[in-house]
């Protein structure tokens, strides 16, 4: 008979499976998690974990650790600056949504992330040493990764090659699981978004598989440890996400850093700098016009401020973070309360974001749509919410996070080096991917978290093998 622990088990390793899964019509009740197919795995191995629990009686999760310490401090303040703010959170009315009601809503996703997912990770995680889980998720994620790299080449091809007969090779994909196939946003946007229901959902994945990408490069001799980097910076080139472009630059510079810093791979770094310098100069010089027309492309499409102007979508990115800035000005203490910003923020968006801009009068503004208007930013999200308590709080468990993972980088031994490197490169991406999301439901950061923990604990007691 299966036991409950291998089935949240099993769960648990299909959730991280089907993390770039969610081009799919879910649950509604579930409201921002409902498309995305690894929530289902992990909320129910979840519940299954808390079945054993009662029958076992206890449940494991490690409260002591200053991580999860942070971390608590940072869910109890979200509950006391809307209590400090209760007056005005039972005063909000927007889209007929009471500010009790999206209080509410917006405490389930935040415990649904930070509690009830890390509660089943750290549950799974502790069975095993840390180099094996380690492993273990790669080889995961590295299936999920070539499902969604097949899925996309085949994409790339029709897109932007023109082989539509390889359409019906695509809508055959349609036989798995949480696969809808839908060409037509690529084909507006000139860019790929594989098995994610748009390009910056495909963005947020290559950004989150990145690191595990990479580390192959140090676990591995032979020259196949090259492709899956290789695969991911293609998959980056044709989706044409702007946001994921820059993170992953920043961790490409991260990464040649910690190469750089480190004497076994600097020597190797210094040599794949140069022939790389050389291939480039080589391709320059062949096909420089077609080369320098790319390169003025893509800068073009990260440069925020210089299609402002001409791009709805920075005006009202910024447009929005403009009015949050000015919520958290008005409130730099505790904030207005957890999920509260739209309410007061939309007193105060500015007239060059609002003019002659479609997003604002027909989303944002538009009563008869539901949806709440984006903050687009984590991090000025969580500064009128909580303010500076709060905002401070999350930082300071974003340090702590890194500094653990460069500590472990450092100290750990050869055959353990590439664990603080998987770990410090997710911070980094994270990090740096909330400045354009504002969501909770970041996985990869989670799942990042109870696995330095875990590591944590294990290089403190030597028993990392």
């Amino acid at each position: 008979m299966i036991s409950l622990k291998k089935i949240y088990t099993l769960l648990f390793f299909l959730g991280v499976f089907f993390l770039p899964f969610n081009e799919f019509e879910g649950l509604a009740f579930l409201g921002e998690y409902k498309n995305d197919a690894s929530a289902y795995f992990f909320l129910i191995g979840f519940f299954i974990l808390i079945i054993e629990s009662l029958i076992r009686g206890k449940i494991n999760i490690p409260y002591k650790h200053p991580l999860v310490i942070v971390l608590m401090v940072f869910i109890v303040w979200s509950a006391v600056s809307t209590l400090i703010n209760i007056q005005s959170v039972l005063q909000n009315f927007f889209k007929d949504t009471s500010g009790l009601n999206r209080y509410f809503r917006q405490t389930i996703s935040l415990l649904m992330t930070s509690v009830m997912f890390t509660v089943l990770f750290w549950n799974v995680i502790k069975n095993y040493s840390t180099y094996r889980i380690f492993i273990l998720l790669r080889r995961v994620i590295l299936g999920s990764f070539i499902f969604v790299a097949v899925y996309g080449f085949i994409e790339i091809a029709i897109v932007f090659f023109g082989m539509g007969f390889l359409t019906p090779v695509l809508q055959g994909f349609d036989i798995f699981p949480f696969v809808n196939t839908n060409l037509s946003g690529s084909l507006m946007r000139k860019g790929i978004s594989s098995v994610t229901f748009e390009i910056p959902a495909l963005g947020t994945f290559l950004v989150g598989v990145f690191p595990w990408m990479a580390s192959y490069l140090l676990t591995e001799k032979k020259i196949y440890k090259y492709i899956p980097l290789a695969v991911v910076l293609i998959l980056l080139f044709f989706s044409d996400s702007r946001s994921a472009m820059i993170v992953i630059l920043a961790q490409l510079f991260i990464f040649f850093l910690l190469f750089l810093l480190d004497p076994a791979y600097k020597r190797g770094t210094k040599r794949a700098l140069r022939y790389g310098a050389v291939v480039f100069a080589a391709l320059l010089v062949f096909n420089s016009d077609k080369i320098i027309k790319t390169y003025k492309e893509k800068a073009d499409r990260i440069d925020f401020f210089k299609n402002m102007s001409k791009d709805i979508s920075n005006r009202s990115r910024f447009g929005i973070q403009y009015a949050t800035l000015k919520v958290f000005s008005d409130h730099p203490v505790a904030g207005v309360g957890l999920g509260q910003n739209a309410y007061h923020a939309m007193h105060y968006y500015p007239y060059w974001a609002t003019h002659d801009n479609w997003e604002f009068r027909l989303r944002y503004k538009n009563q008869s749509l539901k949806s709440f208007p984006p903050n687009y930013n984590f991090y000025t999200r969580t500064m009128a919410e909580l303010g500076s308590v709060g905002i401070l709080t999350f930082l300071f468990l974003l340090f702590l996070c890194f500094y653990y993972s460069f500590m472990l980088w450092k100290k750990s031994d050869d055959k353990n080096r590439f664990l603080g490197f998987i770990l410090l490169l997710s911070f980094v991406g994270v990090s740096i991917n909330w400045l354009q999301q504002d969501q909770f439901r970041q996985y990869m950061f989670w799942l990042s978290l109870v696995l330095l923990i875990k590591y944590a604990m294990e290089f403190r007691t030597k028993k990392l093998a």
